[in-house]
């Protein structure tokens, strides 16, 4: 992985010499190009760096300038500044890119913390700007007794992040993805023209933009669906003596709809692989549902189960512990090389043992696990998100947390995630796009297969001088 290394180094300093020609006015600062905002764009070090790093840690892109927005028209004053000026533009929410998508060399990142507000809740959905995050969105929905229908396990990421690449949860086997969920957007596109889109207004964009890795445009603006929030949930943890055994139960469930939410896990142990899973059945009022019920017919270590009562609110912060622990010991300022996926039912069996055949719980790192959750296919409906062919699919997610912030240990683990992709994807399987390990533009038409056209023509159309979002070098 030396070769990514140098090959970003090498695409840096390239790109770094044109934009000091392009800015030489000013000794390079960029400053005397950059038209006039409402808001600000800062050039200083301090603002700079911080925007040339992510949550992955292992892909570095120094901008020229960082734009704090103070409206959509500022976000198009700038996209069309860098159409003019052959630069490029990376919108960039709370910055939990694993490999360095919402970074940009020598051009400007968009700080969307600006378009944080809350702007409207209704009965039955809510009005967010594109940088709120998922648990603001529920500190204004959930007094109303409200929530969006899906959730991903950690909330302090973005919503306009999460919507460019679906963002999946729990209850994605009953609801979609969140990019199902979302009713209408604001957004300004590649040509710096904001249009508000939605399945039955702009349906090109709308389509394009749901899991279209920010390539047209930049959602300011989103209005999600909220359905019924539940007062508690009754939480099971099970464990399980083997793989066949998990996945066997995860099909009886997904099948018979007992619970809310069901979501598989492998963890590493020093006794070898733990299979365990997590189900939740959300209720209202004191009575809990019959756990002899909900657990009739299972295959768990029933002596092992783990049964417990708490309010919703505190079931969907479930990670909290886990992210407070990796702060505390250094952890979470390490690499994060993780990696995504989606595997058929017909194959994830066979998959799934072998990479378990070669992995070592080092490979993942003492908190580190493998997600392994059941889904229904014909739930999600974003064109954009790629998924095998099969009714039942499975997420597929090596979550690696490793113990060291060795570059060389980062860069073992990228390369093996590329192997695994291969693997997975001669099975039939798929990526979901937040991965740490590169892609070429080949790549990623092999990864849009038949839904390629509807994003390149989009991007034709939207994004002509491909202004937007380099990092994913899908074009």
């Amino acid at each position: 992985m030396d070769a990514i290394r140098r090959a970003i180094l090498i695409a840096g300093l390239a790109a770094s010499a044109g934009g000091v020609r392009r800015a030489a006015a000013d000794g390079g600062s960029g400053k005397d190009v950059t038209p006039a905002v409402d808001g600000t764009v800062r050039f200083d070090e301090e603002a700079r760096t911080a925007a040339a790093q992510d949550f992955g840690h292992v892909v570095q892109r120094m901008p020229a300038g960082v734009l704090h927005s103070a409206s959509d028209r500022d976000i198009a004053t700038i996209i069309r500044w860098a159409a003019d000026s052959a630069r490029k533009i990376a919108p960039r929410g709370q910055g939990h890119s694993v490999f360095g998508r919402s970074q940009v060399q020598d051009g400007i990142v968009i700080d969307m913390a600006p378009f944080s507000a809350i702007h409207e809740v209704g009965n039955d959905r809510v009005s967010v700007g594109g940088g709120a995050t998922w648990r603001a969105v529920l500190a204004a929905t959930l007094p109303r007794g409200l929530t969006p229908p899906v959730l991903t396990d950690y909330l302090d990421l973005s919503v306009g992040g999460t919507l460019v690449v679906g963002g999946i949860g729990g209850t994605t086997s009953r609801h979609g993805m969140q990019s199902d969920n979302v009713l209408e957007m604001d957004v300004v596109t590649g040509q710096g023209e904001t249009i508000t889109c939605s399945p039955a207004s702009n349906p090109e964009l709308f389509h394009a933009v749901r899991a279209g890795l920010g390539q047209v445009g930049v959602i300011t603006r989103a209005t999600l669906r909220l359905v019924a929030a539940p007062q508690k949930v009754r939480r099971y943890m099970l464990t399980y003596p083997d793989l066949k055994t998990l996945l066997a139960d995860q099909r009886r469930l997904v099948a018979e709809e007992r619970f809310d939410a069901v979501q598989g896990a492998i963890v590493p142990t020093p006794s070898g692989w733990t299979f365990r899973l997590d189900a939740a059945r959300y209720f209202a009022g004191d009575h809990p549902p019959d756990d002899k019920m909900l657990l009739a017919g299972l295959s768990d270590d029933r002596a092992a189960a783990k049964p417990a009562t708490l309010p919703y609110a505190d079931y969907l912060d479930r990670l909290v512990a886990l992210e407070k622990l990796l702060r505390s010991n250094g952890q979470w300022s390490h690499p994060h090389p993780w990696l995504m996926l989606f595997v058929g039912d017909s194959h994830v069996q066979s998959v799934v043992a072998g990479e378990l055949d070669r992995l070592t719980p080092a490979d993942l790192g003492t908190f580190g696990q493998i997600v392994l959750s059941i889904f229904r296919r014909a739930a999600v409906t974003s064109p954009l998100l790629r998924l095998p062919d099969d009714g039942l699919v499975y997420a597929f997610n090596l979550v690696r947390l490793p113990a060291t912030d060795s570059a060389a240990e980062a860069d073992r683990l990228m390369t093996a995630n590329r192997a695994i992709y291969e693997r997975v994807l001669a099975a039939g399987g798929t990526l979901y796009p937040v991965s740490a390990f590169p892609m070429s533009a080949e790549d990623w038409r092999r990864h849009f297969g038949p839904a390629w056209p509807l994003l390149r023509e989009a991007k034709q159309r939207f994004d002509p001088d491909h202004v937007l979002t380099p990092g994913y070098e899908a074009f």
